[in-house]
């Protein structure tokens, strides 16, 4: 059981002791309860401390338990409570580090609570798609107040425990420990003084009234309603805190855990905690233990001030890490740094980054035109053309400059890692840092491991990944990786959608309802249309079999590279970004079809979304098997973080899970009888027709 039961003269002391976050799985809860009766059964015991060893009070429920029988057998988390909540003798929790989720809600169920400073305090259970399910919804409005409380319940966000000590009126903590250190002493301290005291004080008699009352809770429904598009848990949160208003707390009790069940089995809800876990999961790499050393990253250099040069750089600042950009001329080197000036002067006039922050950023920034100035960097990243030349002269360039050690890293979207280290006589140093525009806001990072990358070097980068606050996502070496390259099959659809009878507009509307940030016309107007020609004139070359739909050709043969030429899929007028359709764009498709000899045809929204959704799910079986991607969760946190793939549905990956393997299969087959499509591509991949004809979902290979 993982719980320990220990004595202070009379005062019991439970501590949890399930590593890493004491997470309230089975064996921690039977614990509780056992270490609580041992108390209880003890004449000479006054009172309880309950706490939590090591890291953490605690997180939290075991997300692995959830649908599982172990998540419903007794003790379960309300029984614990309930338990001690009719504790005879005063239980105390000395809150610390982290309580979240029934963390929170267990030391809700104590008599009193006192907390360390620095404790982040949270009830994060609808960033999974559910709502508190132990009570938290009934008692953390009593103890805090009903407009802060559902604040906290419907965001998710975690609070410092001497901010929520410092709300007027605030219940939540009886006292404030002065440090970590002196928590335990200072709680062992506060149950002999409150031992005699009775009656025991419980937060379930608190009252819990807003004075606005249905009004308020009218306002909160309407405000949380534009916020959580696709999303039912936050306005379900709205629902069990007023209950709790109205109702006796056991019958509120009762309609808090029917809704927490009812979000349970929602494909949002599952869509959620299965991203929770494939975050995890693409931290951890099979052959590269968690033990592994990992090199000192104390100074970055970045090769390139554009775009992505000058986005790179602001990840490390934002993460106190000194950087050093290197151009070839002043002038680039003067336009990527007043850039940065640029969008941190944005954040400061928003207010979300104070002056001292943004001078001390700055502050770590420094220029160069020399390689020699940053020889000592333990990590430089290349983000200079994507052509390989260009690459091949960066990278014999810092083979010579760099010390010994250094990690020589490519952002690289497309080109051979393992050519580009062979540019080196250090190919073990060389690694993949492929970057999403903008690189210092999107959340993604493809580490891209070269065939001689050493493990070391891996660990590294991913650790710095967290450090940075990018979500890491591990690729073996193919050309796109895995994002571009499936990306190009999603694009190949879009065209051939055009050439059939489409409009950009119809497209992009049709998978922007399905829930994608943009659709794919949208998409290379902001990217740069010619990128994606750039990368088409070399695939003519290299994969002259491989069919694509002309329009985007005659479109940049046209000029029109997107926004930044203000004219695209898309017309756009100075100084907007609204998409306005082009008659221009409407007329060359239509004499492209013309030329083609096709008559368009009514294209429905939901073959659209299928073609473009199942092209990606096609690519990536192909992507797992030949071993590119570790597992098929690793694809959905690379689309749902980089490439605006709907969160309710969890990547496509899962939402093939949940429209059937079979399903897929069959409408792919559907897709491969079109004479204007590709019916090559359309085969299934190997993985994906075995897993359909065995019954089985991508989860089951992760």
């Amino acid at each position: 059981m993982s719980a320990d039961y220990s004595t202070q003269g009379d005062i019991a002391i439970i501590s949890l002791n399930n590593p890493p976050v004491n997470g309230l799985g089975l064996s921690t809860r039977l614990g509780i309860v056992h270490a609580l009766h041992q108390a209880m059964d003890d004449a000479s015991i006054k009172a309880v401390v309950l706490t939590g060893q090591g890291k953490a009070f605690s997180g939290g429920a075991d997300i692995k338990e959830f649908g599982t029988p172990k998540a419903v057998q007794d003790p379960n988390l309300l029984s614990v409570i309930l338990a001690i909540e009719n504790s005879p003798k005063p239980v105390v929790a000395a809150v610390h580090t982290v309580a979240m989720g029934g963390g929170l809600e267990l030391a809700l169920g104590c008599h009193y609570r006192i907390a360390a400073p620095g404790a982040s305090i949270a009830l994060p259970e609808v960033k999974i798609g559910l709502i508190p399910g132990a009570g938290g919804t009934q008692r953390l409005p009593r103890v805090l107040g009903v407009e802060p409380a559902l604040n906290m319940i419907v965001s998710g966000e975690a609070i410092k425990s001497e901010m929520l000590a410092s709300l007027p009126g605030q219940k939540l903590f009886d006292k404030m420990a002065a440090s970590r250190e002196t928590l335990l002493d200072e709680a062992v301290a506060y149950a002999r003084s409150v031992a005699d005291a009775r009656p025991l004080p419980r937060v379930r008699d608190l009252p819990c009234k807003h004075p606005q009352g249905d009004a308020y809770f009218q306002f909160a429904r309407n405000m949380v309603k534009g916020m959580s598009k696709n999303f039912p848990a936050p306005l379900k949160c709205v629902d069990a805190v007023q209950a709790g208003t109205k109702m006796a707390f056991d019958k509120g009790l009762l309609n808090e855990r029917e809704l927490f069940l009812s979000l349970l089995t929602t494909p949002e809800c599952r869509a959620l905690r299965h991203l929770f876990a494939a975050q995890r999961a693409a931290s951890k790499i099979a052959d590269v233990p968690d033990d592994t050393p990992v090199r000192t990253i104390a100074s970055v250099a970045v090769i390139g001030a554009g775009t992505m040069g000058g986005g790179i750089s602001m990840n490390f600042l934002n993460a106190g890490i000194p950087v050093r950009m290197l151009e070839m001329k002043q002038e680039a080197l003067d336009r990527g740094v007043a850039t940065i000036r640029k969008n941190y002067e944005a954040q400061v006039k928003k207010g979300k980054l104070t002056q001292e922050k943004y001078d001390q950023r700055m502050a770590l920034l420094t220029t160069t035109l020399s390689y020699d100035d940053i020889r000592n960097a333990d990590l430089v990243i290349e983000a200079v053309f994507e052509e390989m030349g260009v690459k091949e002269k960066v990278f014999q360039q810092l083979d010579k400059t760099m010390k010994p050690g250094a990690i020589l890293a490519s952002n690289t979207s497309t080109l051979d890692v393992n050519t580009i280290a062979s540019f080196t006589q250090r190919p073990q140093d060389v690694v993949g840092m492929h970057f999403f525009s903008p690189a210092n806001v999107m959340k993604l990072l493809e580490v891209v491991r070269g065939a001689k990358t050493a493990k070391d070097v891996l660990a590294t980068v991913m650790a710095l990944a967290k450090k940075i606050k990018k979500t890491a996502v591990v690729s073996g070496v193919c050309d796109g990786f895995i994002g571009n390259r499936m990306i190009e099959q999603y694009s190949r659809q879009a065209g051939f959608l055009l050439e059939e009878g489409c409009t950009p507009q119809q497209v992009d509307k049709a998978v922007e309802a399905f829930g994608f940030a943009m659709g794919p016309f949208r998409m290379g107007d902001l990217a740069g249309n010619d990128i994606g020609w750039a990368i088409r004139k070399r695939r003519y070359v290299e994969k002259p079999n491989l069919r694509y739909s002309k329009t985007a050709d005659l479109l940049c043969e046209m000029g029109r590279y997107g926004q930044k030429t203000g004219a695209g899929w898309y017309d756009y007028q100075p100084g907007k970004r609204d998409a306005i359709p082009s008659a221009a764009v409407d007329t060359m498709i239509a004499q492209h079809r013309k030329t083609l000899g096709v008559t368009p045809r009514q294209i429905s929204n939901d073959e659209i979304v299928q073609r473009l959704v199942f092209s990606l799910v096609n690519e990536a079986a192909h992507i797992i098997e030949e071993g590119i991607a570790a597992k098929a969760s690793d694809v959905d946190m690379v689309y749902i973080t980089g490439y605006g793939f709907p969160m309710h549905r969890g990547g496509p990956m899962l939402y093939a899970d949940q429209f059937g393997l079979f399903n897929v299969v069959h409408t792919m087959r559907r897709f491969a009888q079109n004479p204007l499509d590709d019916a090559n591509f359309w085969q299934p991949a190997p993985l994906l027709a075995r897993l359909a004809a065995e019954g089985k979902t991508f989860n089951n290979v992760l």
